[in-house]
């Protein structure tokens, strides 16, 4: 009978090792302005569930906040939600995004 290797990830703690180069002046990902309709809010939504860096949140009052600096560079939000909310979304400059230290 052979043993069975369980390996527990921290995902957050294999995030924090990477390095991130921010465009702080030229983003790579922009939203449409939010027009406070039920669609907005529904694609939002959206981001927020698919979002692996969790890019995207809303806080108990319902306010909404978005910050493209912890960008994983995966384009899910782009395939979730472009031509709706997703205005831009394109790699980061050169020498600029993330820069992963774990594979």
């Amino acid at each position: 009978m052979s043993k069975v290797c369980e390996i527990t990830v921290n995902v957050d703690e294999a995030l924090s090792v990477n390095k991130y180069e921010v465009d702080e002046e030229t983003p790579h990902i922009e939203l449409a302005e939010d027009d406070g309709s039920e669609a907005y809010d529904e694609e939002f939504l959206k981001l927020v569930r698919v979002c692996p860096a969790a890019l995207y949140k809303v806080d108990g009052d319902g306010a909404k906040s978005f910050d493209y600096a912890g960008c994983l560079e995966c384009g899910t939000c782009r395939i979730a939600c472009e031509g709706t909310i997703v205005k831009k979304w394109v790699n980061p400059g050169p020498t600029m995004g993330i820069e992963y230290r774990l594979g």
